[in-house]
């Protein structure tokens, strides 16, 4: 006979299987273009801004800039990313897509605006807007 699960470990089970399932659909969308799925992340973070000082997207990613640096670099050779010297401050660069990079993604949003659509249906409107505030209130205090 099983012991019933906690709340929290009933939470913890679900929340885990919402990873696996996530990051097995985005390996999915991802075979074959050649990128792993933190230049992904970097192009897709990079895409929702304008442009981005490198210590801005490595907070924003969770990464060092030595780490950061790296990444750009490939994404830069791959024509995805460029640097441009900041205006104000000498010691800076703020990376911004290339026109091949605003390509890239845009099609790897319309993948995303999918998936949430599809995650979504079986909500109600109301539901809907509650997983939003939801979401935007643990995102908020990561």
């Amino acid at each position: 006979m099983s012991v019933p699960l906690t709340r929290i470990e009933k939470l913890s089970h679900l929340l885990v299987e919402w990873y696996e399932k996530m990051s097995f659909w985005e390996q999915d969308v991802l075979r074959g273009s050649g990128l792993s799925t933190a230049q992904m992340h970097t192009v897709e973070i990079v895409g929702h801004g304008v442009s981005l000082q490198m210590k801005e997207l490595a907070r924003k990613m969770g990464v060092t800039t030595g780490t950061l640096t790296v990444m750009v670099d490939r994404l830069e050779e791959q024509g995805l990313l460029q640097r441009t010297p900041h205006e104000t401050d000498r010691r800076s660069w703020l990376i911004e897509l290339t026109e091949k990079g605003q390509v890239l993604f845009g099609q790897h949003h319309q993948y995303h605006l999918r998936l949430t659509e599809e995650i979504t249906s079986a909500l109600s409107s109301e539901e809907q807007e509650m997983f939003s505030a939801i979401l935007e209130k643990i995102v908020g205090q990561m």
